[in-house]
């Protein structure tokens, strides 16, 4: 009897992908994975504002983390076209999971500096930056074109269970014990994915041959995405919606001790409502059928941007918090679309490269729009900095609608 057969109540619906037994194994390491991601990336954020007392430093680690993403994420495109991606893979979580370790013994032992943080956030940058575009392009091979969509739901709701569980953990964890313990869980729970992957099967892996691997070039890469309008419309505004307007983890920060005058406990309520939201967004892109479009992608941005500023805009910590669930539906919303966009419009052989100009951008934006979201935060008001992200991420989708009126039809059918 086959897998398929064996396992046939899910194979569609919203967990269809999970028929894949390499998907599964994927898919529940990657859970453990992400809730300790998010363990740290709130333990991080806390011990910086608890060593400087400063939005600007809060996003100079944040822009720091992300900067290698501007150097290699093209890099790890070309990375993930040529070599084995399991491999790879393999080796970026060995790395994540060693400097996350090394950071908790700092805490702990009561002597971790700012410049540790920063070093060893730059540091996890570069493992990142060559991981991102190769675990993206790699569901592929887990799934095959026909389950891919479903994947990337699935992906970014498992990414979002993390993102529910992870913060209010480590809120919990920093009220009880302080950042330390929350730096260990995350560094051991790159093992069980790092297991994960070499319990795969690698003759299920679905694989497309690609002559002269040895002659792929990020040049070819990028003369394929700028001979495509779909693709170049969807980098333009995930770009700019991610360089300004997804900096929530620095804004509720703010927002929680700024504004709100709160605590570690607060900040990670703030961050699990827009977890919850982002959650809901994934499950239900997962249940449906419809095809992801560039034109989808822009038009769901323009509705986030306008929910961001009028979250900007509410009176109390519930108003507030209420409003940031509507604000993750639509940034997983986007991002879905645009992840799945991406991938499936794109030839197997340049899926790789494809990806990795994409989280370029997605990614890469974070060392410009950090730092200047977080001197907004700080100088002007959190409010105003919510706001700015609001208002540019509406004015990128309106420009890339108006100017790409009547040429995505080629590409969306």
């Amino acid at each position: 009897m086959s897998e398929a057969s064996e396992i046939e109540p899910i194979r569609l619906g919203t967990f269809r992908s999970l028929r894949h037994r390499n998907y599964r194994l994927f898919f529940i390491s990657s859970t453990v994975t992400n809730i300790g991601t998010w363990v740290q990336r709130i333990a991080q954020d806390w011990l910086v504002l608890q060593l400087t007392h400063s939005g600007i430093d809060l996003g100079f680690v944040t822009g720091l983390q992300f900067l290698p993403a501007l150097f290699l994420s093209l890099q790890g495109g070309a990375i993930a076209d040529r070599f084995d991606k399991r491999k790879v893979l393999i080796f970026t979580n060995i790395a994540g999971g060693l400097f996350a370790l090394i950071l908790g013994v700092l805490a702990i032992s009561g002597n971790v500096l700012r410049w540790h943080v920063y070093l060893l956030a730059f540091l996890l940058g570069i493992a990142s930056a060559i991981d991102a575009p190769v675990r993206q392009s790699f569901v592929a091979e887990l799934v095959g074109r026909e389950d891919l969509a479903n994947a990337v739901s699935l992906n970014s709701a498992n990414f979002n269970v993390g993102r529910l569980i992870g913060p209010a953990l480590s809120g919990l964890l920093i009220a009880a014990f302080g950042t330390g313990p929350s730096f260990l869980i995350n560094g051991a729970s790159f093992l069980v994915i790092i297991g994960a992957l070499v319990m795969m099967n690698g003759e299920d892996l679905i694989r497309h041959k690609v002559h002269d691997r040895d002659k792929v070039t990020i040049a070819d890469g990028i003369r394929y995405v700028r001979a495509r309008t779909d693709l170049k419309a969807v980098i333009f505004v995930v770009g700019l919606m991610a360089t300004f307007g997804l900096n929530f983890q620095l804004t509720t920060a703010l927002m929680a001790t700024r504004v709100f005058h709160l605590g570690a406990a607060a900040f990670g309520v703030l961050s699990a409502a827009v977890a919850l939201g982002s959650l809901t967004g994934a499950l239900v892109a997962a249940r449906f059928e419809r095809k992801p479009t560039a034109t989808l992608v822009l038009r769901s941005a323009l509705i986030f941007g306008v929910l961001e500023t009028i979250a900007s805009l509410m009176p109390t910590f519930l108003t507030f918090v209420l409003i940031l669930p509507l604000c993750g539906a639509m940034i997983l919303t986007t991002l879905i679309t645009a992840n799945s966009t991406m991938q499936l419009r794109s030839t197997p052989e340049n899926r790789g490269r494809v990806m990795g100009i994409y989280l370029t951008i997605f990614l890469g934006g974070a060392p410009i729009g950090s730092p200047v979201v977080g001197w907004i935060g700080q100088s002007i008001g959190p409010r105003f900095a919510i706001a700015t992200g609001g208002v540019i991420t509406i004015l990128a989708a309106l420009v890339a609608i108006i100017v790409t009126r009547g040429k995505l039809e080629v590409n969306d059918h």
